[in-house]
């Protein structure tokens, strides 16, 4: 018979209950079918939100591929499902802790408003619940229990997502 030592360990990753992508990406589909079914515009001049949209797209995009440029720069892992291996303070990290998600939220709203929907301003808060406390807050442990007191003193210096 094999014994087996059972040892609590340190999981090296957040933890994160599912990939941020994807819960944009389902808040996006379920955005295009309601407004299929029921279109509830926000402008009543279309071409005006497709310009404001197509804008914010653009500039949610620059910031996620700065964000993660910098990520990769640092060599570090941009999946949250996987280990830190450096705290990142560079970049668009030097205004806010979550620049990629706060990315992924400027890329929704500009589709929202791209699609002219006010469901896409209805969907997006139970997303940006489920990503505060089932992605950010958890990745936020995480790096406390990892980087502890230097992870701490830059918590307390920069944004959790946008402001000072």
């Amino acid at each position: 018979m094999m014994e087996t030592d059972v040892t609590t360990s340190f999981q090296d990753n957040a933890g994160v209950i599912l990939p941020p992508p994807l819960l944009y990406l389902a808040a996006a589909i379920a955005l295009i079918l309601l407004r299929w079914l029921w279109p509830a515009p926000i402008f009543a001049a279309s071409t005006f939100a497709l310009y404001a949209g197509a804008t914010l797209s653009i500039a949610a995009l620059a910031l996620g591929f700065w964000a993660v440029l910098t990520l990769r720069l640092a060599g570090t892992n941009v999946d949250p499902r996987k280990a830190s291996t450096a705290m990142v303070t560079a970049g668009p990290f030097r205004f806010t802790r979550n620049p990629i998600y706060v990315g992924f939220t400027l890329l929704y709203l500009g589709i929202t408003l791209a699609l002219n929907c006010w469901w896409g301003l209805a969907l997006l808060v139970p997303t940006l619940v489920v990503m505060h406390v089932g992605v950010i807050r958890r990745e936020e442990y995480y790096l406390e229990k990892k980087f502890a007191a230097d992870y701490l003193r830059y918590k307390y210096s920069v944004a959790r997502y946008v402001g000072g």
